[in-house]
């Protein structure tokens, strides 16, 4: 294909998690062939390797190619037939394998080819699209309706002839002869995925804190895209249900060759593969990635993951991450934010006051002597912090606060922050709608048995603006921009995020009831009105009419020279206090 092109235009830096799992997955001097259009990126990542780059479109060849790689272009039709490889990786798919010049081999016929270029004892990496994975939900246009020059193979579960799930990609594979191993879901987007994790792990662990907040982390797009609905929410509804895997929008199966002549060891089972890997921001810090231990899950971040260092503008004096600080066991139990959702939808009160006395509670003694909080804790909001039992932990300690903050402080933005995200993402609560932000924080300042005033908000609000500018290395400009959003919050505001059609209706509705109050009330006000100047309006009618009968006449008549008199008496009263009072002071002149 002369004048195609098929790399991805969206690309994370070293390959992302894909880049690290491929890291583990080659061993050093092996032969690997990326079959598709994949990140140039990975080819650093595989520089240990011997990396071999089959294409359909010829301007990506020379684009590889000038980069050191070794290049066939022409799509599975011109790999050479006598040639094996260590490693196969379609991670792009096998849709951009096949060139559209030239005999269509499908969806299985391109697999076949690919099985056929394993050698014994070697990898496939195979990426497989879900055709009613969340990123289709969520999406404002349909699938079908693709008219873009890249869908020239609309793929949906009306087509038979590709695999839809994994059970359905496992059965082709057995049957090209390959042997089934672990499978990866993949969030949030099929061509450049922020978040790998283990399809079984996802399954199997529904209440994990910390699979709820990666899930909740990848989906939570900008404001620019525009979607049905929170794909945020749908994926951590969907891992509750048991259905992370089963809605991801993409999978990376593994799947190997047995060697004739099998050894104690051979395959791709779980080895030192792990159970998670997860793009950190901000940009350039690297990938984390989470493994299976006898005590549980642990971080581990490579040492050659970069320090983050400040952002062109950041402020490291205000918050940093540094991503060193993921080591050791992670703690277990469920999202703290999880839970008081749960609670407020189900208004139990028992519930919100226990959970939140107990995280007030819990800052409170991490504290110093003169109640000020540092490091993680400082910024250990109720979306970082898990819950088992009674025990609250820090689930990522790698956000951190480079100065001490006050305990009201740290406890007012998280709070804010809860409170900001349940009023605009239209959960019900049990408090009155007609409070604000700022006010419904107070109230859960008072649930969680402290006395928080607005002015304590406030100042949690500019912290806010603070640690969000210098984690995004916003600039001046852009924190003082950045503050006045905050300070703007009002319950009638779509969440932050991508613009969600549904959301956006319930922003809507909001707004519509807050209008039909404030014109009930301008209503009330103006009847109110009404009624008073009726009433002045009867009152100075009847004081006209008085004024002009012959009794008031009268009346003025006698009243008038009283009231002269009465000015006459009180000027000579004080004509004779004038005087008396001169004559008192001329002896003591003298």
């Amino acid at each position: 294909m002369l004048a195609w092109s098929d790399l991805p235009e969206r690309r994370l830096a070293e390959g992302g998690p894909l880049g690290s799992l491929l890291a583990r997955l080659v061993p050093t001097g092996v032969r690997v062939l990326l079959a598709g259009p994949h990140d140039p990126a990975l080819l650093a990542r595989l520089a240990h390797a011997e990396v071999t780059c089959l294409l359909r479109s010829h301007p990506d060849g020379v684009t590889l190619a000038d980069r050191g790689a070794r290049v066939v272009v022409g799509g599975p039709a011109g790999l050479p037939a006598d040639e094996q490889w260590d490693v196969v990786v379609a991670a792009a798919g096998l849709d951009a394998v096949e060139s559209v010049e030239g005999n269509r081999l499908g969806w299985d016929g391109v697999l076949q080819r690919l099985v056929t270029a394993v050698a014994p004892g070697g990898t496939l990496l195979l990426r497989v699209d879900n055709p009613l994975g969340v990123h289709r939900l969520v999406a404002a246009s349909p699938w079908y309706a693709d008219r873009s020059d890249r869908a020239w193979s609309v793929g949906g579960v009306l087509d038979a002839g590709r695999p839809a799930n994994p059970a359905q990609v496992r059965a082709r594979l057995a049957a090209a002869g390959l042997r089934p191993g672990p499978a990866f879901a993949a969030y949030p987007d099929p061509d450049a995925p922020t978040v790998l994790v283990d399809a079984d792990e996802l399954e199997g662990r529904t209440t994990s804190g910390l699979l709820d907040a990666m899930l909740h982390g990848a989906c939570t797009g900008s404001r620019e895209a525009t979607v049905l609905q929170d794909p945020a929410r749908l994926a951590v509804d969907a891992l509750h249900a048991g259905l992370g895997s089963a809605l991801a929008p993409s999978w990376l199966l593994l799947a190997d060759r047995r060697r004739a002549d099998p050894t104690p060891g051979d395959g791709t089972g779980r080895g030192d593969l792990p159970v998670a890997l997860v793009q950190t921001g901000p940009p350039g810090v690297g990938v984390v990635e989470v493994h299976a231990g006898a005590d549980g899950w642990r971080w581990w971040a490579s040492a050659a993951t970069p320090r983050p260092e400040a952002a062109p503008f950041a402020s490291r004096e205000v918050a940093h991450r540094d991503v060193t600080a993921l080591h050791g066991p992670i703690p277990e139990g469920r999202l703290l934010r999880t839970l008081l959702l749960d609670a407020c939808l189900r208004r139990d009160l028992h519930t919100l006051r226990h959970l939140l006395h107990g995280y007030a509670t819990w800052l409170g003694t991490q504290a110093d002597a003169d109640g000020r909080l540092s490091g993680a804790t400082a910024l250990a909001g109720t979306d970082n912090v898990v819950v088992a039992g009674d025990e609250f932990a820090v689930l990522d300690p790698s956000w951190r606060a480079s100065a001490p903050l006050e305990l009201d402080v740290v406890l007012a933005r998280s709070l804010w922050r809860f409170a900001a995200a349940l009023l605009t993402g239209g959960y019900a609560h049990p408090w009155t709608s007609t409070l604000d932000v700022a006010g419904l924080t107070v109230v859960l300042g008072g649930v969680a048995g402290r006395d928080l005033s607005r002015a304590t908000v406030a100042a949690a609000v500019e912290a806010e603006a603070a640690i969000t500018a210098a984690l995004r290395g916003l600039d001046a400009e852009g924190r003082v921009r950045l503050a006045d959003e905050l300070r703007a919050v009002s319950p009638t505001d779509p969440p932050a995020g991508p613009r969600s059609y549904q959301q956006l209706r319930e922003a809507w509705l909001r707004q519509r009831e807050e209008m039909t109050r404030l014109a009930a009330l301008l209503k009330w006000t103006e009847d109110l009105l009404t009624s008073r100047e009726r009433a002045l309006r009867r009152a100075d009618a009847t004081i006209n009419l008085l004024s002009g009968s012959l009794s008031y006449r009268v009346g003025r008549l006698a009243i008038t020279p009283a009231r002269l008199a009465k000015r006459g008496a009180r000027a000579a009263k004080r004509r004779a206090t004038a005087a008396l009072n001169q004559r008192r002071s001329e002896p003591e002149q003298q």
